[in-house]
């Protein structure tokens, strides 16, 4: 627990080392195949990462949190009063717990104290694997512990997706926090994000391991560019909705879309659609093929994921076409997708384990050469969700 250790002395260092000290850890995620449908009633399927974030927290006897970041060591010791929070887009990293405080008493959850925190994470920000949902999850789960909420896990990443929407201005869906709360050592998350019906699916790759690669960018449109992409699938369903009663675009099968998609007056509101309906068939294909062993079909869905994210949604970026495109052409590659809301951030690969070294140095080296950029490599292993470590 070297990473715990570290952030407690900075804790004892800041805020003294008196009273009963607690540890937490929350999750990133990285998401194999199901993109963009989480708020389109779709099923997606991530895995929680042994990366995230880990905070160190000690109750207070008044209603102040002072929370310290040691990512962000320069922005200080920041000190709120818990009742007086309201909504903002600043997106800084204390806005997500604040955020999440907020969102606790909106959803009637009460708050009889505060809380000082130190916090430290080993994972990228801005890079699709989710850290802002990591550092919500720590703040529910701090809460969940140090004030006895009578609170679910599934719970706490509903009131991270609600505070994220209506305190950050970030009009996400659930799968992120789902993700988060919800994770479990070597298996995805098969998940129903309509019905929030869950399952855990072992992770069963045969001398085979799933790869990250960071492309180190992260394009200034990615937030107005995601909720420009919920809003123009929203458009199309109610277009939908005029022609044939559903709820979401995960309603739709291949020949629903087939029948009504004229129905849809944008032709770009279309093309979001029809990536949201075909993509949430292809995640419940992929995970078929990965139960029944055949992980070349869940390759050739994820490389399908990737050009319809590209083409379709158009949430891809020149960066991640490279990544996925020239791991593409390597025959020890079962599939490669970008992964995440897009505009920068990170792919996820399949990869047969005795030919990993050589894929870090042949992406990496024709990464360099055509963007100038250096990516990063990190092998996912799943984990389990957030906790109370200590």
């Amino acid at each position: 627990m070297e990473m715990i250790s570290r952030v407690l002395e900075k804790f004892k260092e800041l805020f003294g080392d008196e009273g009963e000290i607690r540890s937490y850890f929350a999750p990133g995620r990285v998401n194999l195949i199901g993109e963009h449908t989480d708020y389109n009633g779709g099923h997606v399927f991530p895995c929680a990462l042994d990366m995230g974030h880990y905070a160190v927290a000690r109750k207070r006897a008044d209603k102040k949190v002072r929370l310290f970041n040691m990512n962000y060591e320069d922005n200080g010791i920041q000190e709120h009063e818990i009742t007086g929070l309201s909504p903002n887009d600043n997106g800084l990293w204390y806005d997500y717990q604040l955020g999440v405080l907020w969102a606790l008493e909106q959803k009637g959850y009460s708050l009889d104290a505060g809380y000082d925190m130190v916090m430290w994470g080993d994972m990228p920000a801005g890079s699709g694997l989710s850290a802002s949902a990591s550092i919500e999850l720590v703040a529910a789960v701090i809460a969940k512990d140090l004030f006895g909420l009578d609170i679910s896990m599934p719970e706490c990443a509903l009131v991270g997706q609600y505070s994220e929407n209506h305190y950050n201005g970030m009009n996400c869906g659930i799968m992120d926090q789902f993700a988060s709360a919800m994770g479990k050592a070597d298996h995805a998350i098969f998940l129903d994000t309509a019905a929030l019906d869950y399952e855990y699916v072992p992770l069963n790759m045969e001398k085979k391991k799933i790869v990250i690669t960071n492309s180190m960018v992260k394009h200034q449109l990615a937030g107005s560019a995601y909720n420009d992409r919920r809003r123009e699938s929203e458009e199309a369903l109610e277009d939908l909705q005029k022609v044939v009663k559903i709820d979401a675009l995960g309603d739709l099968d291949d020949a629903g879309f087939q029948k009504y998609q004229d129905a849809i007056k944008s032709e770009v509101c279309r093309k979001r659609a029809h990536h949201a309906v075909y993509e949430n068939l292809r995640t419940m294909e992929a995970v078929k093929a990965l139960k029944s062993g055949n992980i070349k079909a869940f390759g050739k869905l994820m490389n399908e994921s990737h050009v319809s994210l590209r083409d379709d949604y158009e949430v891809s970026c020149d960066e991640l076409d490279i990544l996925a495109s020239e791991a593409w052409k390597l025959p020890y590659v079962i599939g490669s997708r970008m992964t995440g809301g897009g505009f920068g951030g990170c792919t996820v690969s399949i990869v047969e384990e005795d030919h990993v070294d050589e894929f870090k140095k042949t992406i990496g080296e024709i990464y360099q050469k055509k963007t100038g950029n250096e990516a990063k490599f990190y092998i996912a292993d799943a984990a389990d969700g957030a906790r109370r470590l200590l």
